[in-house]
């Protein structure tokens, strides 16, 4: 039998079962990133990457008829690699978003919390709202939900963009930058692990944008998104998904 042939009715039999040509694939490419504890993040020692997502994505795909192969890259870049079929699924902390929702489709929220505000720690000011930083520079990261919200509010004398969160901690920690908002959960991680000293949370901070993360897919992928969520619910269902957070302190 001709190879061509071959492929073909090895196709067709994947379409004939309802699966996409991705769910087709022995293994799906789920796209991460390396920064973004303890969500994400690349493991120095077995340069792979780790943590909360990577763990669910993992887990998911042992209850359901898939496998996973977990592949780093910058946040920015996580949905056009998906769109763009580079990846067949995005595991990282992105809040699900009407905005996202446009572009592509999440599962069933995984994991509530908003943006904190890090400081110098030089600075002992109790900031509550955005308000209280009026005309003082602020850094962001680059496709986070949070850049929109503090561009468009006119309160700042730079909003400054940054592509990852550490380079965002050493701004603040040399006071290059006077504050910045990233997730709280983030944020609480990577200060915990000493790195950055002179970097302060700011406690009495009420946050404006809260979210949810959850799993990205394609929107032309519906049967892969209910293999997620009916696994995802399975995990929720048997505690796994407790057990997960609570390896990485989210509970």
């Amino acid at each position: 039998m001709e190879r061509r042939t071959f492929l073909s009715m090895l196709a067709g039999g994947a379409l004939a079962a309802g699966l996409t040509p991705a769910q087709a694939q022995a293994v799906l490419k789920v796209g991460s990133t390396p920064t973004g504890s303890p969500f994400t993040f690349l493991d120095t020692k077995t340069n792979t990457i780790e943590g909360v997502m990577v763990d669910l994505i993992k887990a998911i795909a042992a209850v359901s008829d898939f496998k996973v192969e977990v592949e780093g890259m910058q946040f920015s870049t996580l949905i056009p690699s998906l769109t763009g079929n580079k990846v067949d699924i995005v595991a990282a902390a992105m809040y699900i978003t009407p905005v996202r929702k446009e572009v592509i489709d999440f599962s069933d929220p995984i994991y509530t919390y908003g943006e904190g505000l890090i400081v110098p720690a030089t600075d002992t000011k109790d900031y509550v709202t955005l308000e209280d930083l009026k005309g003082k520079t602020i850094g962001v990261q680059i496709g986070t939900a949070y850049v929109d919200k503090l561009q468009s509010s006119g309160l700042f004398s730079e909003v400054k963009l940054y592509k990852t969160l550490p380079d965002i901690l050493a701004d603040v920690n040399a006071a290059r930058v006077q504050a910045a908002v990233f997730d709280l959960p983030i944020i609480a991680y990577n200060l915990s692990q000493g790195q950055f000293p002179r970097v302060r949370i700011v406690k009495s901070y009420k946050p404006v944008i809260s979210g949810s993360v959850g799993i990205g897919v394609r929107k032309t992928d519906g049967e892969l998104l209910k293999k997620i969520n009916a696994g995802l619910a399975k995990l929720k269902a048997d505690g796994t998904v407790d057990k997960i957070l609570a390896k990485w302190g989210l509970v």
